[in-house]
This record gives structure tokens, C-alpha cells and sequence, in this order.
């Protein structure tokens, strides 16, 4: 996978460590011709400033004479007279032959010499020096030149990281911002005035596609919450001119055929609600949050689900933990969609709780927040099956009773909105359990 980052950092150091060798290579080159230019002035320095004095044969036999401190340079020195016979030679290195006048280089041995000659009206100088000095010079030249530049590269470097970290951080800073958006979450990127423009053209594209994709949803949820009410109203019509004629008589047939035919159509009405209830859901994501008590809404949806419990001989109750009778269990909400959430939990509950089982609603609080169960003694749900039962109209294998498959997910949604975590397990002794965790406390006053 090609990374701009990785690209960018490559060719920039590469880029720079190739440009500092080049320019280190270039600086010891100029330091060595300077070096090279400043001893061939000494060279033919000293050979111009040797007194006449030396050039003599007891001369050459002394070791000890004022020119000592040319030896230590590492300076040869060697003086022949008009006839071409050798009267002086420095004795710290061994003679050289003679060359002809001005600048030579030359190999004796295993060294390379750097040779001057001189001729004079009495004499004949010869000043040479090892290129080995030379290099040595040289070297040192180009370490005091270079040694800034080695500590600049590093610096250099570190600077590069950090620019690129930095010219890259707004691509990080959109893929975090997409990352962290919940799957329904369709409202434009708000990235501010620091985008560069060569990112803004993408953000543009992105808030467009997310426009086109709202405008698409927002068409499915009207379809599906026209489409609901719609059915609805028919329904509930025709559910009424069942039972009429039932009880008037006018209708005739089996009457197990009868409850199959009214249950069904329960089964109907209840999608239809369960749909609406859906369509709202969705497209009330931004509705405004109030502090409300969760105890009343809980003895709401206790006393409305009553007849669905009773008809069924299930014993439905609410229930208290870590609270007190004064607790009314304040959280930030929306009191419509919390309704629904309680309803559809309760309801489930009820309808897969076979005849004489037990439903408990109970309210709990922590250091985490508010909470609410949800309770029953019916048959649970499959090991296998627990991860999907938030899909939507997904139901298990062997359920029992009515129902549309969307209770618990119009409830993962409303506690996704909230903040809350809805979980659900089977009960030790059988039954299931559907919590809704973390639920964020208010400060103790209701909304009015």
C-alpha cells in the first residue's frame, strides 16, 4: 500500500543525505586544493628563504643547525652547487633526486612527494613535502567545515518529520473525524479554515456524497413512516369490523379461523407501529435532551403494557436497586424516545414469556450512571443468536409469540443516540435479561 507519508519522508531524506554527501565531498575536494595551494606557497617559501650560508660540505654533515623546525613539517631539503654535487640535505628524510625547476609530483617508494625546485646564480634548491601531510591538513580542514553540517542534518531531519507530520496531520484529523461517526450519522464534515486546499476539494466531494446519501435516507425513512401510517389507520379499521361482526353475528366461519385471522392481523398493526416507530427514530437523531425521571417513565410503561401482561396471566412489576422511594432516577433524555425504548422492551419481554411467567422492570444507579432491566422467565435466546438480535426483523429460530423483529433494534438505536449501552444475555435459570447501561444522570430537576 503506497503511504504519502513514507513517500514524502523517503525522498526528502534521501534527498538530503545525498545532497550533505555531495556537499561534503565538495568541501574536503576545496579544502584539499587550499591545502595543496598553501603548502606549495610554503615549499617555495622556504625555498627562497634559505641563507647562503648552508650551502657548504661540513654544512651537510650537521645534524643540529636553525632550520629544525622546517624538519618537524616534514620538509626535505636539498642544495647542490654549480658542479651538481649534493652540499646539503635535511638528514630527517632520505634525498630525493633531482628534478627540474618549478612544481612536481613525485613516487619514491611508497610515498608521494610534492616537490619544488629553485635555481640560483650558486646553487641549485630543492623543497619537497609528503602529499600524506597534505591530506592530513586537509582532513582537518574539511571536518571543521563539515562538523556543522553534521549536526545540521540530524536537525534537519528531526524538522522534516515534524513539517510532514504536521502538513499531513489534517488527512489524520478527517480520517479520525470519519472514523469516530456512527453509521447514521450523515451530516456534513465540519473541518474549520484550516483545511489546505489541496485537501478541500475531497471535503467538498465527501459532504456532497453524505448530502446525496442524506437526502436518500431521509426519502426512505418518509417512505417507510407514509407508508406505516398509512396502513395503519386501514388496519385498525379493519381489525374493528372484525370484532363488530363477531359480535353481531354477521360473520360466519371457524372460529379458530377467526383468532388466525385477528392475530395476524395484530401481527400486522403492531409492524405497522413498529415501522413508524422506526421512521421517527431516524429522523429524530438531533431531538433536543431534557432532564426526566425514569421511574415515572418506567410506571407508564408498566401500566400501559398491564393488559398485553394480564392476558397472559404474567405477573409484570417494577422494581428498585441502591435507590430510595424519593429517587426518581433523573436522566438526560428524550423522554419520547426512552418511552419507546421502555414500551418495545416490555413488550418483547411479554410476548416471549409463555402464559403465568414473570416480567420485572428494575432501576438501578451507579457510579456509571443510571440503569434499567429488564427481565423474564420466557425461553431466551440461542448462545449462537445473541449477536444478531439487534439486526432488524431478524428473529431467532424457535421464537414464540408475535412479533415484527424490530423492538430491540428501535431500542440499540434510541440507546446509541443516548449514549447508553444496551446488552443482552440469558438468565441463569432461564429467561432473558435486556439492560440499558450508563444512562447519563441529571441534576435532579424535571423538565416541566
Amino acid at each position: 500500500m503506497t503511504s504519502i507519508r513514507r513517500w514524502l519522508l523517503g525522498w526528502l531524506i534521501f534527498g538530503l543525505a545525498a545532497t550533505s554527501l555531495v556537499a561534503a565531498y565538495g568541501i574536503f575536494h576545496t579544502a584539499r586544493r587550499e591545502a595543496g595551494e598553501l603548502f606549495d606557497y610554503e615549499l617555495r617559501t622556504v625555498a627562497l628563504s634559505l641563507p647562503a650560508n648552508i650551502a657548504t660540505a661540513d654544512a651537510a654533515e650537521q645534524r643540529s643547525h636553525e632550520f629544525d623546525g622546517i624538519a618537524d613539517d616534514l620538509i626535505a631539503i636539498d642544495i647542490w652547487d654549480k658542479q651538481g654535487q649534493l652540499v646539503y640535505h635535511s638528514l630527517k628524510e632520505p634525498a630525493l633526486p633531482r628534478i627540474a625547476e618549478g612544481f612536481q609530483s613525485i613516487e619514491r617508494g611508497e610515498y608521494r612527494w610534492r616537490v619544488f625546485g629553485l635555481q640560483q646564480s650558486d646553487r641549485y634548491i630543492q623543497v619537497a613535502q609528503p602529499f600524506s601531510v597534505r591530506e592530513d591538513l586537509a582532513l582537518r580542514l574539511a571536518w571543521r567545515t563539515l562538523w556543522p553540517l553534521a549536526l545540521v542534518v540530524p536537525v534537519t531531519i528531526a524538522l522534516v518529520l515534524f513539517v510532514v507530520a504536521r502538513g499531513l496531520a489534517p488527512i489524520g484529523g478527517l480520517s479520525r473525524a470519519l472514523s469516530r461517526r456512527s453509521l447514521d450519522s450523515l451530516e456534513p464534515l465540519q473541518v474549520g479554515t484550516r483545511v489546505p486546499v489541496e485537501i478541500r476539494p475531497l471535503v467538498d466531494a465527501l459532504n456532497d456524497l453524505l448530502l446525496r446519501l442524506s437526502d436518500a435516507s431521509q426519502a426512505q425513512r418518509i417512505f417507510v413512516a407514509d407508508a406505516a401510517h398509512e396502513l395503519r389507520t386501514p388496519l385498525t379499521a379493519l381489525k374493528l369490523q372484525l370484532q363488530a361482526a363477531r359480535r353481531d353475528g354477521t360473520l360466519q366461519g371457524d372460529g379458530q379461523t377467526l383468532e388466525r385471522l385477528e392475530e395476524r392481523l395484530n401481527r400486522i398493526i403492531h409492524l405497522a407501529h413498529q415501522l413508524l416507530a422506526m421512521a421517527r427514530e431516524d429522523a429524530n437523531r438531533a431531538a433536543s435532551m431534557t432532564h426526566m425521571s425514569l421511574r415515572r417513565l418506567a410506571e407508564r410503561s408498566v401500566s400501559d403494557l398491564s393488559l398485553l401482561a394480564e392476558a397472559k396471566r404474567i405477573d409484570l412489576g417494577l422494581e428498585e436497586r441502591a435507590g430510595n422511594a424519593s429517587d426518581d432516577y433523573v436522566v438526560m433524555g428524550d423522554e419520547h424516545a426512552l418511552g419507546i425504548l421502555l414500551n418495545n422492551l416490555v413488550d418483547n419481554a411479554i410476548r416471549h414469556t409463555p402464559e403465568g411467567g414473570k416480567v420485572d422492570v428494575i432501576l438501578a444507579r451507579d457510579p456509571q450512571g443510571v440503569s434499567v432491566e429488564v427481565t423474564d422467565t420466557g425461553p431466551g435466546i440461542a448462545p449462537d443468536e445473541l449477536d444478531r438480535v439487534f439486526d432488524r426483523f431478524y428473529r431467532g429460530t424457535g421464537t414464540q409469540g408475535s412479533g415484527s423483529g424490530l423492538g430491540l433494534a428501535i431500542a440499540s438505536s434510541i440507546a446509541g443516540r443516548h449514549g447508553a449501552k444496551l446488552d443482552v444475555s440469558n438468565r441463569d435459570g432461564g429467561g432473558l435479561i435486556v439492560s440499558v447501561a450508563a444512562l447519563t444522570p441529571g441534576d435532579g430537576k424535571l423538565s416541566a
